[in-house]
C-alpha cells in the first residue's frame, strides 16, 4: 500500500481501478477499507479510486498534533495527487463529508464534482456535547460506545429488524473499529467550522442527507446544500450510518451522481 509524506504525516492510502479520478474520504472511527469496499467494488471499473486513511486510521502515521479540517484536506489532496490523479471527483462520508468539502475549496481546480454525505457547517452546543459524550465512552468502555451508536447511527426500519443476537453482533463489530486513535478525529468533529468556505466552491455538488440521521440530522445537510450555490440535495430513508447500513442505497446514489458527468 503506498505512502504519500504531506509536512509530518505519513499518509497511508489505497488506489485501485482504472479512468477518471475518484477520491474517497472515510468519516469517524471508520476507515478506507471497510467505509468504502461496496463503493469500490462498484465503480472500480470505471474509475481510478483513491481513498486515503485519515490520522487514527490505517497505517497514516503522525506526530499526535490536533486535527484541522485544512491539513487533513492537504492530506486528501496529495493521496490524489502521488496517485497520479490531475483531477478528480471527490466523496465523503460524515467527517469525510466535512474534508472532502474543504478538499474542493482549497483544491478546487482539482475537483470536477463533490458528493457529500452526513455532512455539517458548524459544531454547535448539541454536537461538541455529543462528541464529547463520545470521547468520555471511548475513554472509559468503548464497548457502551458501540452499543449508543447501534441505536444512533441506523436508521429505524434497520433497528426495528434486529434481533437481540443482532444487535450483540453487531455491537461487537462497531466496538473492533473503535480504538482511542479515533479520539483526536471526535475532537475535531467537536468544533468543525468551515462556513467560511461554502462560497468558494465551484464544483457541481450533491448533498446527500440520511432523512433518520440522529448523529448530524438533515438541518445540517440543507444548510450545506443552502450555502453552496447551485448545490443539489437529497434525503434517503436510513441513519448516519448509511454506507454501513445499506451499502446498496448510497452506493446507488453515488453511482447515479457520477453517472450526469
Amino acid at each position: 500500500m503506498p505512502f504519500v509524506t504531506v509536512g509530518t504525516t505519513s499518509v497511508d492510502y489505497r488506489v485501485t481501478g482504472s479512468g477518471p479520478g475518484l477520491v474517497l474520504v472515510h468519516g469517524t472511527g471508520a476507515d478506507a477499507d471497510n467505509n468504502w469496499a461496496p463503493l469500490v467494488e462498484a465503480v472500480g471499473h470505471r474509475f481510478t479510486v483513491v481513498a486515503p486513511n485519515l490520522p487514527g486510521a490505517g497505517e497514516t502515521a503522525d506526530q499526535g498534533e490536533p486535527l484541522t479540517v485544512e491539513a487533513l484536506a492537504d492530506q486528501v489532496a496529495a493521496a490524489a495527487a502521488d496517485a497520479g490523479l490531475r483531477e478528480y471527483h471527490v466523496v465523503g462520508h460524515s467527517l469525510g463529508a466535512v474534508v472532502a468539502t474543504a478538499v474542493a475549496t482549497r483544491h478546487r481546480a482539482k475537483v470536477l464534482t463533490l458528493f457529500a454525505h452526513a455532512g455539517w457547517v458548524t459544531s454547535g452546543p448539541r454536537e461538541i456535547f455529543q462528541f464529547d459524550y463520545w470521547t468520555r465512552l471511548l475513554r472509559t468502555d468503548k464497548e457502551l460506545l458501540a452499543r449508543l451508536l447501534q441505536i444512533t447511527a441506523m436508521g429505524p426500519e434497520t433497528v426495528a429488524a434486529r434481533s437481540t443476537r443482532d444487535f450483540e453482533e453487531a455491537s461487537a463489530g462497531f466496538a473492533a473499529l473503535l480504538h482511542e486513535r479515533i479520539l483526536r478525529q471526535i475532537e475535531l468533529d467537536s468544533r468543525v467550522d468551515i462556513s467560511s468556505m461554502l462560497q468558494e466552491i465551484k464544483a457541481p455538488t450533491m448533498i446527500l442527507a440520511s432523512a433518520h440521521d440522529l448523529i448530524v440530522p438533515p438541518h445540517h445537510q440543507r444548510e450545506m446544500a443552502d450555502r453552496i450555490h447551485g448545490a443539489s440535495y437529497q434525503e434517503v430513508p436510513a441513519g448516519h450510518g448509511l454506507p454501513f447500513e445499506n451499502p446498496d442505497l448510497f452506493v446507488a446514489a453515488v453511482t447515479e451522481w457520477l453517472g450526469k458527468f
